[in-house]
């Protein structure tokens, strides 16, 4: 079983990666004067991707490498991590979120100063945080808890395919991700969300993705940065937790 400072060390670095190459990449395809400006989809999906695979990989040998409450969330209902140590993941990796934004703001500072002086200035809470492409609150629930049980159900029935080099795995010491071949499939596995399920609203699919990210928008001296978006900031963090309770249950059904 991690020990309670593990887990916080783990998730808080693991976390603060991510974000800062989620963040990044998103910086860098929406920012003035930027070399990836206007790269795409494909080049965020990627990015995001590869900040689990950077950040789960650092963290799984101190905490599992959750990063995402929904994780930690579908790991307990489903007999994994003691729900003793859920606040505690979750506190990590919401403290790792605003610093991986923080530490996004502060690479791209220039660029964020140059884009608060163009004419037609881009917005910049997209950068941190979802937003969705139609506004129904509704539908874009649906969507973020569709696309979350695509995420952690997978992520609980690697930890049944022992054929695949897994670490930790639920219902042994409360890891997720673990170490060797399953952090990379997880890591396309956010991708291939990305690209297939991330269009409607952005993909949170990760309350402390979006919630960490948007705390530091508005607290951040980003000129011109515009609204922080509070009023949709729920659906991001509910929709994934609905999601990742369903996944367990399927999980647990089929175990």
């Amino acid at each position: 079983m991690y020990s309670n400072g593990d887990i916080f060390v783990g998730e808080v670095i693991g976390t603060a990666i991510l974000i800062l190459f989620g963040a990044g990449v998103c910086a860098a395809v929406t920012l003035h004067y930027s070399k990836a400006k206007a790269a795409g989809w494909v080049a965020i999906a990627f990015g995001w991707g590869l900040g689990v695979l950077a950040g789960a990989y650092t963290s799984a040998p101190l905490s599992g490498g959750h990063l995402n409450p929904a994780v930690t969330l579908g790991s307990a209902v489903a007999g994994g991590t003691p729900w003793s140590k859920v606040p505690l993941y979750i506190a990590a990796q919401l403290i790792g979120a605003l610093i991986g934004a923080a530490l996004t703001w502060g690479v791209y500072y220039a660029q964020f100063a140059a884009n608060a002086q163009e004419d037609k200035a881009q917005p910049t809470l997209g950068i941190f945080s979802t937003g969705p492409e139609i506004r129904k609150p509704v539908a874009n629930l649906v969507t973020e808890i569709i696309a979350t049980v695509g995420l952690v159900l997978p992520i609980l029935f690697f930890g049944e395919n022992k054929g695949i080099g897994i670490g930790p795995v639920p219902g042994t010491d409360g890891g997720v991700y673990g170490s060797g071949i399953n952090v990379l499939l997880v890591a396309l596995l956010v991708v291939g969300i990305g690209l297939s399920l991330g269009g409607p609203t952005g993909y949170a699919i990760n309350p402390a993705r979006d919630l960490g990210p948007r705390i530091a928008h508005a607290l951040l001296p980003i000129p011109n940065k515009g609204t922080s978006d509070w009023s949709y900031a729920w659906v991001p963090v509910v929709g994934p937790l609905i999601g990742a309770v369903l996944a367990a249950l399927v999980y647990n059904a089929a175990f």
